[in-house]
């Protein structure tokens, strides 16, 4: 796969959308090999309390995550933008192997280089549990979220 992943910087209020939804598509396949390739060899992250660096560390710690949480889905949202950093908001369901249902919602702060690889990623997140019946992230994990699906703004998120 190329190293270049547009849109590239600088970023418009269209493309940075674009971005977003991309990254959005991305980790809704839970693959953390392609994931891993939309970051610098040597990114460096901040998730919640974790520091990771580099693809290899990138794709390790989405294999760990994506094997404890259950049917998860996500949907991102634009917040801000600048030349070469977006600010996104961000929720996401999903459930523990024993059947606890949780919403995480957080915010995350991407710096990318000229190529359109994200450099660095700042996450912050807090896990809320909710009831199965107060899911709102309803559509099939085998393909990404359809356009029709609302967004967090949508859902009053």
């Amino acid at each position: 796969m190329s190293d270049i992943r547009p849109p590239l910087p600088p970023f418009t209020a269209e493309t940075a959308a674009q971005k977003v939804r991309a990254a959005e598509d991305a980790w809704n396949s839970r693959d953390p090999a392609r994931v891993a390739l939309a970051y610098t060899p040597q990114s460096v992250w901040r998730n919640r309390h974790e520091f990771i660096q580099g693809r290899t560390e990138i794709e390790a710690f989405l294999i760990r995550k994506w094997e404890q949480e259950h049917e998860y889905r996500l949907i991102k949202e634009l917040w801000a933008y600048t030349h070469a950093r977006l600010a996104v908001r961000f929720a996401y369901e999903w459930h523990t192997a024993e059947g606890q249902w949780f919403r995480s919602y957080g915010n995350e702060n991407w710096d990318f280089d000229s190529q359109g690889l994200m450099q660095a990623r700042h996450a912050s997140i807090n896990d809320v549990p909710i009831e199965e019946s107060q899911r709102l992230f309803h559509w099939d994990r085998s393909a990404p979220r359809p356009a029709e699906h609302p967004g967090l703004s949508a859902l009053g998120l």
